[in-house]
C-alpha cells in the first residue's frame, strides 16, 4: 500500500506539499499540484481519514444514538436520516442503545473518541440520567429528534403528539362515534402520555363519557395491541371505535377483532398513529395520523449541519404538525 512518502518521491516534492494538496491548506502551484495528483492516481494512494480529520478538524461523520424501542416508525426515520447524510457527503454511525443507560454511556464515549462532527439523538423519553449524560457532551453539536418540548442545551424538534391524538379522536367523534376506546403507548414515556392526553382532551371537549374498561395501557408493539384489544372485547359492552396510539398497536388490535369473529370497520372502527409505510396495506387500509418522517429527518440533519458548519450557538426548536390520512378502517358511527 502506497504511503505519502511514496507519493512525494514519485511527484518530486516534499510530504508537506502532498499534504497541502490533499487537505487544501495552502496554495500550491498548478503544475506541482497536478504532479501530486498524477502520483496519487498512479500509486492508488488513499489518504488516512484519521490523519486528515486531525488536519482539517472534521471527520464528515455523524453519530446517531437511538434511545427508544425498535418499531417500524423509528426504522423508517433512521433510513431517512441515513439517506440524507449520504447525499450530503457524511457517514452515519448508528448506535442502538435502547433504554440501557450503560450502553448509552459507552456509545456516546465511543462517538466522542471517533470525533464525530455532530450527534443526532432519537428518543421518545428523557429521564434525568439521560439528560445529564447528554449535557456532558455539550461541546459536540447535537440535535434531539422526535422529542416533546424544547430543551435549554440543544436543538430539538417537537412532534406534537397531543395535537395528533386530538385530531384522531375528534375525527372519530365527527364521524358519529360516541363510545370510543383507546389503546395507549407506554404512559411512562412522553409519546404515550401526550397521545393519551390528546384523546382525553377531545373526549372532554365534546362532553363524552370515558369508559375506563376501554382505556388500555399498552406498548408500541403489535402483540401488545392484540392483548389490549382482547381485554376490550371481553367487556359486556363494546366501543364502536378505538384510537390506537400507534399503527403497530392497531395492527394487533385488528387481528384480535378478526379472530373474535368481528370485522373492521363494520363492528369496530380503528384509527392509528404514525402512518408507517405498510399501514396502507393493512386489511382494511388503516386510517391514521401522519408523522412527516421525511421532513423530520431532513430538518434534523440540516439544523445539525448548520451548527457544525456555521457555528450557530443559539438553540432552535422546530414544531412539526401531524395530518390525518383517511383510508377505510373507519366508517360512520351510530350518531352520524
Amino acid at each position: 500500500m502506497a504511503t505519502i512518502k511514496d507519493v512525494a518521491k514519485k511527484a518530486g516534492v516534499s510530504t508537506t506539499t502532498v499534504s497541502h494538496v490533499i487537505n487544501k491548506t495552502r496554495f500550491v502551484a498548478e503544475k506541482t499540484e497536478q504532479a501530486v495528483r498524477d502520483a496519487i492516481k498512479e500509486l492508488h494512494y488513499q489518504p488516512s481519514a484519521v490523519a486528515r480529520s486531525l488536519k482539517v478538524n472534521h471527520t464528515n461523520t455523524i453519530g446517531l444514538l437511538v434511545v427508544t424501542n425498535e418499531t417500524p416508525y423509528f426504522a423508517e426515520l433512521i433510513r431517512v436520516v441515513e439517506n440524507n447524510c449520504y447525499k450530503k457527503g457524511y457517514t452515519l454511525i448508528l448506535c442502538n442503545a435502547g433504554r440501557d443507560i450503560e450502553k448509552q454511556k459507552s456509545y456516546l464515549a465511543m462517538l466522542a473518541q471517533k470525533r464525530v462532527d455532530g450527534l443526532l439523538i432519537l428518543c421518545s423519553e428523557y429521564p434525568p440520567e439521560l439528560l445529564e449524560l447528554l449535557k456532558s457532551y455539550e461541546n459536540i453539536p447535537m440535535m434531539i429528534m422526535d422529542w416533546g418540548k424544547s430543551s435549554n442545551f440543544t436543538d430539538n424538534i417537537e412532534d406534537n403528539s397531543e395535537q395528533g391524538a386530538y385530531m384522531a379522536t375528534s375525527y372519530l367523534i365527527n364521524r358519529g362515534h360516541r363510545d370510543i376506546g383507546t389503546i395507549t403507548g407506554q404512559l411512562n414515556e412522553h409519546t404515550g402520555r401526550e397521545r393519551q392526553r390528546g384523546f382525553l382532551k377531545a373526549m372532554q371537549e365534546h362532553h363524552l363519557a370515558i369508559n375506563e374498561n376501554w382505556v388500555i395501557k399498552s406498548d408500541f408493539l403489535p402483540e401488545y395491541g392484540y392483548k389490549a384489544m382482547q381485554s376490550i372485547l371481553q367487556q359486556e359492552t363494546l366501543p364502536t371505535a378505538v384510537f390506537c396510539g400507534g399503527d403497530v398497536i392497531a395492527m394487533g388490535a385488528i387481528c384480535a377483532i378478526n379472530e373474535a369473529g368481528l370485522s373492521v370497520p363494520k363492528d369496530i372502527s380503528i384509527i392509528g398513529y404514525d402512518n408507517i409505510r405498510d399501514s396502507r396495506f393493512f386489511n382494511p387500509p388503516l386510517t391514521t395520523i401522519h408523522q412527516p418522517k421525511e421532513r423530520l429527518g431532513e430538518l434534523a440533519l440540516n439544523m445539525l449541519l448548520d451548527r457544525i458548519v456555521n457555528k450557530r450557538e443559539e438553540f432552535k426548536a422546530i414544531e412539526l404538525m401531524p395530518e390525518l390520512i383517511e383510508r377505510r378502517s373507519v366508517i360512520d358511527g351510530p350518531y352520524k
